[in-house]
């Protein structure tokens, strides 16, 4: 299939980035995980974005790894940010992945190395490496047993049998279960509207979830003051007042 392996597309702060290689359900070869991270850098460096949206072409969002590529000596991954460009180091931004059909493998761990989870209601979830004698190292494992109640972690990567995204919703997994085929536009509509609110705080909200679980609890607030504070003393706070005070939409700058 000719054209890019990944496509890119800006809405009014929200990047949307789509995996196209439906010949091989969206599969990860080398230059799929560079792309992705390029894009990644992109997508941080650039103020007026806020918000990624992450899917895949073809009704499918990603099988994981491409074993042919694998089996002719690539390597799935990109640099510091690993397999598929995103796992090992995700952007300080927060992506939403959109899935339809099925999220397996590489696949499903793409999906758990983003922040929010919007899924087609016949979509699919699994780690079905057990089953070929492999493990998940692609921060699968890791990053589920946070997402969802251990035990619901352990039934699923040691059995490797695929969930189904009600069940995945049931988990705490997925935060929309919408009707098939519409999952990128519902993933649109919730970035829009994350969009909408301060880069610099959004930036700093995201850091905070995902670092705090590891603070000692005597260090919390001021480990959080560390990174809250330079957002208070922003531009974009005193910008989010006058908006306030004057009754209108605030114009952020991202600084």
């Amino acid at each position: 299939m000719s054209g890019p392996k990944l496509t890119t597309e800006r809405r009014d702060g929200v990047l949307v980035l789509t995996l196209n290689r439906p010949e091989v359900r969206n599969a990860i070869d080398t230059e799929t995980a560079w792309a992705i991270s390029r894009a990644i850098d992109e997508f941080e460096a650039d103020t007026a974005l806020t918000v990624a949206v992450l899917t895949g072409a073809g009704g499918t969002f990603c099988a994981g790894m491409d074993l042919k590529a694998f089996l002719a000596g690539e390597k799935p991954s990109a640099g510091v940010r690993g397999f598929a460009g995103i796992v090992e180091r995700p952007p300080a931004k927060p992506v939403i992945a959109a899935v339809e059909g099925t999220a397996l493998a590489g696949g499903f761990e793409i999906v758990l190395a983003c922040d929010l989870v919007v899924a087609a209601q016949d979509a699919r979830f699994g780690l079905p490496e057990v089953k070929r004698g492999l493990v998940a190292a692609g921060g699968g494992l890791m990053r589920l047993s946070r997402r969802i109640p251990f035990h619901l972690a352990m039934e699923w990567a040691l059995t490797g049998e695929f969930v189904p995204a009600e069940q995945a919703e049931r988990a705490g997994l997925v935060n929309r279960l919408v009707p098939p085929g519409t999952a990128l536009p519902s993933a649109i509509e919730l970035a829009t509207s994350i969009a909408r609110n301060g880069p610099l705080a959004v930036a700093a909200t995201k850091r905070i979830l995902t670092e705090c679980r590891d603070w000692p609890l005597k260090e919390e607030f001021e480990r959080q003051r560390a990174i809250s504070l330079p957002v208070r003393e922003s531009d974009d706070a005193r910008e989010g007042a006058l908006a306030f005070k004057d009754k209108r939409a605030p114009r952020w700058a991202g600084r």
